[in-house]
């Protein structure tokens, strides 16, 4: 029997070859042993770490193979945004994106790396000293989830970097992808064992990467490709984008050789054209390829605009096209009244990668340029590869199409109006049904306050009851449980998950709140913009009160006379008043994070972990409490956290804080802690 010591040195050396060999075999497409040696390897380091449990690294290559379901995503603040890209698909366009890259530099000309855009899910992968610690999915932008054990099982992923050059602190960005020669094969065992397919592979490699039991997402074959570095401390960082992308092949991440260095937008075009041709034989989707500013002191200095970097441009590729039977037009009514025109297809189509039952029409007055109507063969597309929208008839337009929308809505058959000043035909009956279900869906979609599994059925369902009246009452559906309960396809599971949803929804930020009220020509944008001017609702509704709020709101860079007067109409409408007053009451009065200076609160510095179930508050609300007093709240163990805040089953992030010396507070010295905090700052 070995000593512990000479267990760890022998752990060490099978993790060291082991990942070596994964990264052969996976990234490399080599192979320097036989299946039966590797396994040999691998059943010697289980046995090692079998019998010394304390020996387990989270580098280890044991840790492939997944975990027990996980309950939830914890959520991910980047520290560095994850900015999406903006679009060219023209020569010209293209041409224009270079010439205000070089007006904003005061150069000529500059150099450019292009890369396939990979229809795949945008990750995120932080090193600490080389090892991996967390792995989020991109969300928003600003805030994701956090998937890394199921990050950990894919075999292009490295658990440690190669090499000592890498800086202690690293992100790597770049996309999970199920490749296509896998997709047909796996649909077919999902049918087999009467589960639906998934629609393309995009659409399944994001199903994959949030199993909630990373032992499922083990026996799926992911892949990953690297493209990017997002944040890098102590130690260098390659200064071009080429030798960052050389620098992650060096560590031991999968990038893809596809990559090309530009000078020209002659060499630019040509890459294009390459890369439009090799599109059919690649085993993952692309959409476009990706200009980036080689120089990375360029693109410091051209920053982004919005939630868009100056730096790079995604050149698209032309949408695929094809036709069908619009068979009919129907009506949607919108959360906001609005009467919205759809197409519906027989039979339908499948359009880049996407089964397409129906498309939006836009508007009458688009409808009729176009001549579209019932009865005739379209040619529909996926703009920007993603939209689903009818180009117009076969062999085009002949004549204008006669087309009117309803003098009626109808969903609850009262007078329409019509205002030209928006091309928009509306129902202004406050008591619409079809206007509060859409509301209540997009108060819980995943953007807004992201309640799971309050969807449109469930949400008509709780209006026809009479449990809801307004977005208010979501939050109070506490007090129904028992009538929950007994609604059909219900139960006390599900009630509970709903339940469970909703309270965690009360730590959401004041922008996602904001978002999630419906209010006409607020999206994600605007209210974030209002979130940095107002610290509360409360704030809001001062300023309404003052008669202040619309003026206030066009001092606001972003924020015009139309967008400012229907958030002033809206916080003035009595009604509305009413709802923030509920919301409040029901204990949902978020204060913008960005309103107070984090180093000057009590907690500032300070990093904390929650684990295991609270029972006086839920553990989005506790990572609330703890941001609002300047605290930061990640979602794993290291040797940088201070408190590890333990509820009851606590699992092994309980052992890791013990092993490294963490303070470990239970749900009653937390409590302790951050109320003295706040007794500080009232």
């Amino acid at each position: 029997m070995p000593t512990l010591k000479g267990a760890a040195e022998r752990a060490g050396e099978l993790r060291a070859e082991l990942n070596r060999h994964n990264r052969l075999y996976y990234v490399l497409a080599q192979s320097q042993i036989s299946d039966a040696e590797y396994d040999e390897l691998m059943r010697e380091l289980r046995a090692i770490e079998s019998e010394h449990p304390e020996l387990a690294a989270p580098d280890s290559p044991t840790q492939r193979v997944g975990a027990s379901p996980s309950p939830e995503f914890a959520e991910v603040v980047h520290p560095v945004p994850l900015l999406s890209l903006s679009n060219v698909s023209t020569e010209e366009e293209l041409a224009a994106w270079h010439r205000r890259v070089c007006e904003l530099l005061d150069i000529d000309g500059f150099e450019m790396v292009c890369e396939l855009k990979i229809d795949g899910l945008a990750v995120a992968l932080t090193y600490e000293d080389g090892v991996l610690v967390r792995g989020a999915t991109r969300g928003d932008g600003e805030r994701g989830e956090d998937v890394t054990a199921n990050l950990r099982t894919i075999r292009t992923v490295p658990l440690r970097l190669e090499g000592d050059d890498f800086p202690s602190l690293l992100e790597a960005r770049g996309e999970v992808f199920f490749p296509g020669s896998a997709f047909d094969r796996y649909n077919k065992e999902r049918l087999a064992d009467d589960l639906p397919a998934y629609v393309n592979p995009r659409n399944a490699a994001s199903g994959s990467l949030r199993q909630l039991d990373s032992r499922e997402t083990a026996r799926r074959p992911l892949d990953t490709l690297i493209y990017s570095i997002g944040r890098a401390e102590g130690g260098p960082a390659p200064r071009t984008h080429w030798k960052r992308l050389e620098a992650l092949t060096r560590w031991g991440f999968k990038t893809n050789p596809w990559a090309r260095r530009a000078s020209t937008l002659a060499e630019v075009v040509t890459h294009y054209r390459t890369a439009e041709d090799a599109r059919p034989g690649l085993d993952y989707g692309i959409d476009g390829l990706v200009v980036k500013v080689d120089d990375i002191g360029y693109q410091e200095r051209l920053g982004h605009v919005g939630r868009e970097p100056r730096w790079a441009t995604a050149y698209k590729f032309p949408p695929e096209q094809v036709t069908t039977l619009l068979k009919e037009i129907r009506v949607n009514v919108g959360r906001t009244g609005a009467l919205t025109p759809y197409a519906i297809f027989e039979p339908p189509v499948h359009v880049g990668g996407v089964m397409v039952h129906q498309a939006s029409l836009h508007n009458e007055q688009d409808i009729r340029r176009k001549g579209i109507r019932h009865g005739i063969c379209v040619v529909v597309q996926r703009a920007g590869d993603v939209i689903p929208q009818v180009v117009g008839p076969v062999g085009g337009a002949t004549e204008e199409s006669d087309y009117t929308l309803p003098e009626r809505c109808p969903a609850c058959d009262e007078p329409v109006r019509r205002d030209e000043s928006e091309a928009v035909v509306r129902c202004v009956n406050a008591r619409c049904p079809a206007q509060f279900v859409r509301l209540v869906e997009h108060f819980a979609s995943r953007g807004a306050m992201d309640i799971e599994g309050l969807g449109e059925k469930l949400a008509v369902v709780l209006f026809e009851e009479g449990l809801v009246a307004d977005v208010a009452d979501i939050l109070t559906l506490k007090y129904r449980r028992d009538t929950l309960v007994a609604l059909e396809r219900m139960g006390e599971k599900s009630a509970d998950n709903l339940l469970d949803g909703i309270e965690k929804a009360k730590a959401r930020p004041l922008s996602r709140l904001i978002l999630g009220l419906g209010i006409l020509h607020v999206g994600g944008e605007v209210a974030e913009l209002i979130t940095r001017r107002f610290g509360s609702l409360g704030d809001l509704r001062k300023a309404s009160g003052e008669g202040s709020l619309a003026e206030t709101l066009l001092e606001i860079d972003g924020i015009g006379p139309r967008i400012a007067a229907s958030v002033a109409g809206w916080f003035d409408h009595p009604g509305n008043r009413k709802i923030i007053q509920k919301l409040r009451s029901a204990g949902v009065d978020p204060i913008a994070e960005t309103s107070q200076e984090t180093g000057d609160l009590p907690l500032a510095g300070k990093r904390f972990v929650v684990t295991g179930r609270l029972q006086h508050l839920s553990r989005a609300e506790a990572q609330a409490r703890i941001k609002l007093l300047g605290g930061s709240v990640t979602s794993s163990v290291s040797g940088r956290t201070d408190f590890l805040v333990a509820g009851a089953d606590p699992g092994s992030k309980l052992d890791a804080a013990r092993r490294l010396g963490v303070n470990v507070l239970d749900e009653e010295e937390f409590l302790a802690l951050v109320s003295e905090h706040e007794g500080e700052l009232a």
